[in-house]
């Protein structure tokens, strides 16, 4: 008899194991980023993927560059029966459009990276979101910066700094501003930063940016640039390169630890290119994925607001900086 109810157990067991699995088949989830050719999104769909196959459910991942496409790929999930979605939204504007559009396919929306705001530009709290403390970041920027300046023996007050500036991007801001506030809190005349706005946030518009301000203070020796991330160092430091700035001469500390910084480590030689402070796609990719599931398939909704950090990574230690963060 004993033998018998064992039988019995281990087949409902069985059955509820294969009735988990229909139902993780059942659950479709999209994530939706704004510049899907970028490193970091394909990183956080390579993460989000890894949650996917652990828990069974399909993944639908779209590139949405401007509002237009964000309206469409909410309206291509809702069209194939999706019940949630993750998005970085080209523009935190856009917050009520997407929160109305969601609510009109009957979709769970989550953010991630960049927040959504209402028309006063305060965060829509009712969304949950999984963003990065970039104010905190942009202080670990600067103060890698300061310190660094100090170990060359530079007199602050006759360095120049680049602030690579894309101010459409809340975010963007709090990173500028957070590595200013670390060098002025070091001593850093605030008359020596100079702002060098992007038309985007890439490496060639920040290279086009830097070059402006490199030229018009020629005078300017010893140099160190931060902005919104690796892209916007990289163009600063390909601009002092253009303009015969050597290594010795440029402090560069990015953010987000891209392959392109990594390369950049990677030469044989060190470039102005010192640092980055390296903020983690896995768990932007797969703890945001697998809170939708949970979310999905468990009633079960996301933390109202996460806010990650990163870690400060040199061309000596960023192997090890990634291992830490579960990046290799």
């Amino acid at each position: 008899m004993l033998r018998i109810l064992k039988s019995f157990a281990a087949v409902g067991i069985a059955i509820g194991a294969l009735t988990a699995a229909a139902h993780a088949a059942d659950i479709k989830i999209g994530f939706v980023v704004k510049q899907p050719e970028e490193p970091w999104f394909q990183d956080e769909w390579k993460f989000a993927d890894i949650a996917a196959k652990e828990k069974g459910f399909t993944l639908v991942k779209i590139g949405a560059e401007d509002g237009e496409k964000v309206q469409s790929a909410i309206d291509n999930l809702g069209a194939q029966g999706a019940q949630g979605f993750i998005i970085c939204t080209p523009d935190v504007k856009l917050g009520p459009g997407i929160v109305a559009k969601a609510e009109a396919n009957g979709l769970k929306l989550m953010t991630v990276d960049d927040r959504l705001v209402n028309a006063d530009g305060s965060p829509i709290e009712a969304v949950p979101h999984m963003g990065i403390s970039a104010l905190k970041i942009g202080e670990a920027v600067g103060a890698a910066i300061a310190d660094e300046i100090k170990k060359r023996g530079w007199d602050m007050a006759s360095v120049g700094a680049i602030r690579v500036s894309y101010d459409q991007l809340p975010t963007a801001v709090d990173r500028v501003e957070g590595a200013i506030s670390s060098l002025k809190a070091a001593g850093f005349p605030e008359a020596n930063i100079f702002d060098a706005p992007q038309a985007k946030t890439d490496t060639e518009a920040a290279l086009n940016a830097a070059t402006v301000v490199l030229n018009k203070h020629a005078d300017v020796k010893h140099w160190v640039a931060f902005g919104l991330n690796d892209e916007a160092v990289l163009g600063a430091v390909r601009a002092s390169e253009t303009v015969g700035i050597t290594p010795d001469n440029f402090i560069g500390v990015g953010i987000g630890g891209a392959d392109s910084a990594i390369n950049e480590f990677k030469k044989p030689a060190a470039t102005g290119f010192f640092g980055t402070v390296i903020i983690s796609p896995k768990r932007h990719g797969y703890e945001t994925a697998l809170n939708m599931y949970e979310w999905v398939a468990n009633d079960k909704a996301p933390p109202a607001l996460t806010l990650t950090a990163g870690e400060l990574a040199l061309r000596d230690t960023y192997v090890e900086v990634r291992k830490n963060l579960g990046i290799e």
